[in-house]
């Protein structure tokens, strides 16, 4: 029988909207924690309806960050909606929210305020900018040109690109789990709660890495390299007969190697390509040697010789091609669950396996509010407030505005 998941006994409020914050609590609940999601009533996540695609009538952009949680329609701007939600805190361990800066003190749900009432309690916020940045949202195209990534993405020739995912809501939500997982761990310490600011602009900064040193270390700004490493050689996507393969040789005993495999014992014996430095300082005509070889090869051919050979390479794949890879099914990557109106659906997998166990979808992503009455129930509060059904305001889009969208950021 399989361990308990780390994280069960351990609830979480979720105030978030859209993709930063319900990926943040997505992993979160994947991990065993209870996460009850508070939506709007009427409409809730904005992502709902973010389509198409849709499967029935919802996203499946929705049904790709929730599953594993429970929903619960609130009216924030009421008294009752308030006071449910002031109970689910005091009920919770964690609370988690993406309104741009200055919501939650609106809504009293700010960290200042349920921290001093809550001395045990961890409060995320994730936005664009940081909790006391400016009050504008976080969209991901504009974080990433704002934090450098599109400056270093795309061809050396053409226009500056994104990354074909939004890689600043991803990385917030990675972040933002890992600054509660390591408030959860220091309050078993400590016995007290903790604050997480997690800002997209930090995110995508902090992943500048190495690209960050190199400047820091010349002072100029690097640029976009296309498919070509910035400081190794030969690295990168090369033609075939047939298509394009990725290969990326880390050391010279690989390269020696490589031009074995191909047939072009030449490259190896060349003076200008005994070691990195010198094969970077002539990568263009490196490549353009390398690229004639394989266009007399088909991209399998290329495989099995650097298989057998040693060296890094692999092939460019297209989604349909991933999801039938025996490795990634293995793994447990896609997910099928059962969706009480939808039937059988798929959602995208987890990265960890505990104890040999691969991350399980337990919920489905829920519909509206479907859990209202049960957790109000569990609240002790479930003869106060309205059926989900009679509670049916939507509010006003400037108000509680960010509470249905949050930092209103579509990919």
């Amino acid at each position: 029988m399989p361990a308990a998941l780390p994280l069960k006994g351990i609830r979480v409020a979720d105030f978030t909207q859209a993709l930063s914050g319900p990926y943040c609590t997505m992993l979160l609940a994947d991990l065993g924690a209870d996460v009850v999601k508070v939506e709007m009533p009427g409409r809730g996540d904005d992502s709902r309806h973010w389509g198409p695609p849709f499967v029935g009538d919802t996203a499946a952009y929705f049904l790709a960050v929730n599953r594993n949680k429970r929903s619960m329609e609130l009216d924030l701007r009421s008294p009752l909606g308030r006071e449910a939600a002031t109970a689910l805190v005091a009920d919770s361990d964690v609370v988690v929210e993406n309104w741009r800066p200055g919501t939650a003190a609106r809504l009293g749900l700010d960290a200042a305020t349920l921290t001093e009432r809550h001395r045990r309690l961890v409060h995320c916020s994730i936005s664009g900018f940081g909790a006391d940045g400016p009050p504008r949202a976080g969209y991901d195209q504009i974080v990433q040109g704002m934090s450098g990534w599109m400056s270093l993405t795309g061809d050396g020739e053409g226009e500056p690109s994104k990354a074909g995912v939004p890689v600043g809501d991803i990385s917030a939500g990675m972040f933002a789990a890992h600054g509660i997982l390591a408030a959860l761990f220091r309050r078993e310490r400590t016995g007290e709660g903790a604050v997480v600011d997690v800002a997209m602009l930090d995110s995508l900064v902090a992943m500048l890495a190495y690209q960050a040193t190199r400047f820091f270390a010349t002072g100029v700004s690097p640029l976009r390299e296309g498919n070509q490493h910035a400081t190794i050689a030969p690295y990168g996507t090369f033609p075939t007969k047939d298509g394009s393969l990725n290969i990326c040789v880390g050391n010279d005993q690989q390269f020696q190697r490589l031009s074995v495999a191909l047939d072009a014992q030449h490259l190896g014996g060349d003076t200008r390509y005994q070691t990195n430095r010198l094969r970077m300082e002539h990568r263009d005509e490196l490549t353009d040697e390398i690229s004639e070889v394989m266009r007399g090869l088909t991209s399998a051919d290329v495989l099995d010789r650097l298989e057998l050979a040693g060296v890094p390479a692999g092939p460019i794949r297209t989604l349909g091609e991933v999801f039938a890879d025996e490795d990634v099914q293995r793994r447990g990557l896609q997910l099928r669950v059962d969706h009480e109106q939808l039937g059988l659906v798929s959602v995208p997998g987890g990265p960890w396996r505990i104890d040999g166990t691969p991350v399980s979808a337990r919920l489905p992503p829920p519909v509206l509010g479907q859990h209202t009455g049960q957790i109000l129930d569990g609240l002790g509060l479930g003869s106060q407030l309205p059926k989900p059904q009679e509670a049916r305001s939507t509010p006003d889009q400037d108000d509680v505005s960010d509470a249905a969208a949050a930092e209103r950021k579509v990919p």
